[in-house]
């Protein structure tokens, strides 16, 4: 799910990362929106609220959402430089440090943090670190699948899924038409985990409320863990095949 690259990557490795960080991601958004009164997995709207708090002059609000855009980026740009310098001696390993950064995150603000609104201070850093995780999360996938997988938002997905909808009425090769199909399914896939995250993420909110994040930590936690085991499991198998031939 996580250490394949490049060419090894197949449709099912893609799949299992776009479904459990997706799901992740629509948690993470609705406990955001629940706890904060604002966005915390995308930046589009950040910019129509940092444009209005301007013909507002409320520029005290408006800095607040142009920061807001600065730490998804600077947590897409601290996940790729992180994999980047680990793929180097190491690139089985490069997605384990982003992955943790946003575990460790997560964890933390679910046991100390609390719903706060954003024109707190608490609210604020609260808001900024869950733009961070996810602008890391986002960059981590969008490298590992060659931009096949984006998590965090839905806006692209659509455009995407539009597009190839439309593309079924006209492709007649055979050879086209399963690859788009595959295309479509990825995609509904993670607009349908997203949902599903957020609902789920939703219903949880009302017994946990901000704790929710832990739930979203907990599902992380065993995507690393599957992919180890698997991970190790076809080693072993490998080896005893090995053996065999020998």
């Amino acid at each position: 799910m996580f250490r394949h690259q490049g060419k090894k990557r197949t449709f099912i490795h893609n799949l299992r990362l776009a479904t459990i960080l997706s799901f992740v991601a629509g948690i993470v958004n609705i406990t955001g929106v629940l706890a904060l009164k604002t966005l915390t997995t995308n930046v589009t709207g950040h910019f129509a609220y940092f444009a209005e708090e301007v013909l507002r002059r409320d520029f005290l609000a408006a800095i607040t959402f142009f920061v807001f855009t600065i730490f998804f980026l600077l947590g897409s740009f601290t996940a790729n430089f992180l994999s980047e310098l680990i793929s180097k001696s190491n690139p089985g390993l490069s997605h384990i440090i982003p992955i943790s950064i946003e575990i460790i995150v997560l964890f933390s603000i679910g046991i100390f943090g609390s719903a706060s609104d954003i024109s707190t201070l608490e609210g604020k850093w609260i808001a900024f670190a869950l733009l961070f995780v996810m602008g890391a999360q986002n960059s981590l996938v969008t490298k590992i699948s060659q931009a096949t997988v984006r998590t965090t938002h839905l806006t692209g997905l659509f455009t995407d899924l539009g597009i190839e909808l439309s593309q079924l009425f006209f492709y007649k090769k055979p050879e086209k038409i399963e690859k788009l199909k595959t295309s479509i399914y990825l995609r509904l896939s993670i607009i349908g985990f997203f949902f599903i995250g957020c609902i789920f993420g939703g219903f949880i909110y009302n017994y946990l409320e901000i704790k929710t994040l832990l739930v979203g930590t907990f599902f992380l936690l065993i995507a690393l863990m599957f992919d180890y085991l698997r991970y190790h499991f076809l080693m072993i198998k490998r080896k005893k095949n090995y053996i065999k031939t020998i």
